[in-house]
């Protein structure tokens, strides 16, 4: 994918180009996509069997929060990836449209396209195009109930007074034009536009506004990426994850329910995948971008609070806390002592992570007003 810099203003690329530099936005773009992201926030990998268009995402905005997607028709996407919560829910755990609760609770889906695999333990969940066909037609558990309804759901797109003409703008030469392909190609491509990069850090840090975040914010940033208490060895880069360079899981040590590391049947993490003992209660390590807005936490939500999840990983899990650590625990991890002031001031950096233009952006909000 070639990657080259455009400019909004066609009066501005006549300016000399020291005067570009100092007044432009740089933008990105791959092919006829522009992309506006500043400098240091690369452009997402997008698959060449679906390259991503304005027409793409428009559409898959629409889809996202359409019902109509589901058999019974009242569960979109949307119900549990809520973009005020930084398309995260506030369950624990997430309820499909039977009502049947599910063991995980719903991971925000903010800087998804970056992500090295998509949920939060499935190793072979590695592409948006088919992560979307999950919930669509999962049964172990029942999301969106649509596996066996697929006929209706195609119908009312077809029979639809928008989207006949959206899908054919979106993909003027697939054949047949509405199908569940193409439906989740287009879901596809809105969320890889899902990114956050306007926080108060990022202003501090990338745009050198030091007034951006408070001088407690600063002192939790330097407790964050200490050796000290060592958040940084798995919440790294831009993106605060190190699952963006590579396929990787950790186990925290929230259980240890047989003294040999075991967590609760059904809900064991990357094991359930490679049957391997070891990773047992190992999970992706998810984005720290919009955290305070993403509660409750874990992979089963089983903590409430930031101030929770800071006591959780000082004890050196919520097992140990409770009586015996896991001896699964990630060597990453380790026991740290906070005073009070300074637990403040690690939250008040977590919360500096806040990107409300992001949260706020009717780009990425529900098209039906």
């Amino acid at each position: 994918m070639e990657v080259k810099c455009a400019y909004l203003s066609s009066q501005v690329e006549h300016l000399a180009l020291g005067l570009m530099l100092l007044v432009c936005t740089p933008y990105l773009y791959a092919g006829d996509y522009i992309w506006s992201l500043p400098a240091w926030m690369p452009v997402p990998t997008v698959p060449a069997d679906n390259p991503i268009s304005k027409e793409k995402v428009t559409l898959g905005q629409r889809l996202f929060y359409d019902a109509n997607l589901s058999g019974p028709g009242y569960m979109s996407c949307s119900t549990c990836h809520m973009p005020e919560h930084s398309f995260s829910e506030q369950r624990p755990v997430s309820v499909g449209v039977t009502g049947q609760f599910h063991s995980r609770n719903a991971m925000a889906i903010v800087n998804v396209a970056y992500m090295k695999t998509l949920t939060w333990a499935n190793p072979n969940e590695v592409r948006l195009e088919d992560q979307a066909k999950v919930p669509i037609f999962g049964t172990h558990p029942i999301e969106m109930d649509t596996k066996g309804q697929e006929g209706k759901v195609i119908l009312f797109l077809q029979r639809d007074p928008i989207y006949p003409d959206l899908f054919y703008k979106a993909f003027p030469n697939q054949n047949p034009l509405i199908s569940f392909d193409t439906i989740t190609k287009a879901i596809a491509s809105f969320e890889r536009t899902l990114i956050s990069y306007q926080s108060p850090y990022d202003d501090y840090k990338y745009n050198h506004n030091d007034s951006a975040m408070s001088e407690e914010a600063k002192q939790g940033e330097a407790l964050f990426m200490s050796d000290r208490v060592g958040c940084s060895a798995c919440h790294s880069g831009v993106h605060f994850s190190d699952a963006t360079q590579a396929p990787v899981f950790h186990n925290t040590g929230l259980y240890n329910l047989d003294g040999q590391g075991a967590y609760p049947e059904g809900n064991q993490g990357l094991y359930e995948h490679t049957g391997n003992a070891l990773d047992r209660g190992r999970f992706r390590t998810p984005t720290l971008r919009n955290i305070a807005k993403t509660a409750p936490y874990m992979h089963d939500g089983s903590i409430a609070t930031l101030e929770e999840v800071i006591e959780h990983y000082a004890a050196g899990g919520r097992a140990a806390q409770q009586g015996e650590a896991s001896p699964l625990l990630d060597d990453k991890l380790h026991r740290f002592v906070l005073t009070d002031d300074e637990k403040q001031q690690l939250i008040a950096f977590l919360t500096s992570l806040t990107d409300t233009t992001f949260i706020d952006n009717p780009h990425f909000t529900t098209p039906f007003r």
